[in-house]
């Protein structure tokens, strides 16, 4: 694990040794997670952990960061592109709908699944989420243990089950 100065998003990468690669990938996953929340943050990279599975996590901490991890920052240095997206609706600068906008208007990045984890309940945030696109919308418990257990099974459907694009 290492961490990045504050002007670049963390990148979390779990050496594979010990650790099972996903067989159609032959490589690490590739998050991204859009979280403002340093708690969540950690939450949700200790439920990864636990997942045993070779991953890397770079966390944007707003709307602006990630469409700069996602498009470059125009500096020239292209990132690899990530395999899934978590992305919080409730973000400083740039919120969390428009970038699900973005990336979904954008023909290189709109087969990346999006998965909208957010404290937000209310049916509009839902219906909004969908209406842009989410691939799916999913409440993020206060519970530690419910919490735990939400990640988990997004671990397994989306990092396991599915086929996602290379």
């Amino acid at each position: 694990m290492r961490q990045i100065d504050s002007q670049t998003p963390a990148l979390d990468a779990v050496e594979p040794t010990g650790l099972r690669t996903p067989p159609p990938l032959g490589r690490p996953l590739r998050i991204l997670l859009v979280e403002d929340n340093p708690g969540d943050v950690r939450l949700i990279r200790e439920a990864f952990r636990e997942a045993h599975l070779a991953y890397e996590v770079e966390v944007a901490e707003d709307g602006v960061i990630a469409m700069e991890a996602l498009r470059g920052n125009g500096n020239g240095t292209a990132r690899p592109r990530p395999d899934l997206i978590l992305l919080d609706l409730n973000l400083p600068r740039k919120d969390g709908r428009e970038v699900l906008a973005e990336v979904k208007a954008d023909p290189t990045l709109r087969s990346i699944p999006v998965i909208v984890l957010t404290t937000s309940e209310a049916e509009q945030d839902v219906a909004g989420a969908y209406d842009l696109q989410a691939n799916c919308y999913v409440t993020k418990p206060i519970d530690f243990s419910r919490f735990m257990s939400v990640i988990g099974s997004i671990e397994s459907f989306w990092l396991q089950t599915v086929k996602l694009p290379s």
